[in-house]
């Protein structure tokens, strides 16, 4: 018989499983819309975000790890509260986050980390 802590990892490990089979599923599904040869420089951040990060990053939340969302509290605890640190993970990628400098430009990524600065100012509203 599943001992209750045993049973409550399986469910854990079932979960994450799903929820990382979504983000893939999701991404892969953007990749033609990510990618830099199809992206025009000329998107918006808003339009680079929606395509790029809103599949885990929605209204500024997180659907993998709720603690580290894109809010202001979070990104000043995080210490990324600056275009250049949110650009440099956006760049490089950090744990489950992938990196994204073979999907966008070095401008797009610029201007998506101060979208996110000012969409975290204004509560994502």
């Amino acid at each position: 018989m599943i001992s209750l802590i045993n049973l409550k990892k399986n469910l854990t490990v079932a979960l994450l499983i799903l929820t990382l089979v979504f983000v893939e599923i999701a991404t892969n599904s953007q990749i033609a819309i990510a990618d830099t040869a199809t992206t025009p420089a000329t998107a918006t951040a808003a339009e680079v975000f929606s395509a790029n990060c809103a599949g885990c990053h929605i209204n500024g939340g997180n659907i993998i790890r709720r603690g580290k969302n894109l809010k202001q509290k979070a990104l000043k605890k995080y210490g990324m509260d600056s275009i250049a640190n949110i650009s440099n993970l956006v760049t490089n990628g950090k744990g489950i986050m992938p990196a994204y400098k073979a999907r966008l430009s070095e401008q797009q990524i610029i201007d998506v980390s101060a979208y996110v600065l000012s969409q975290a100012e204004t509560d994502w509203k």
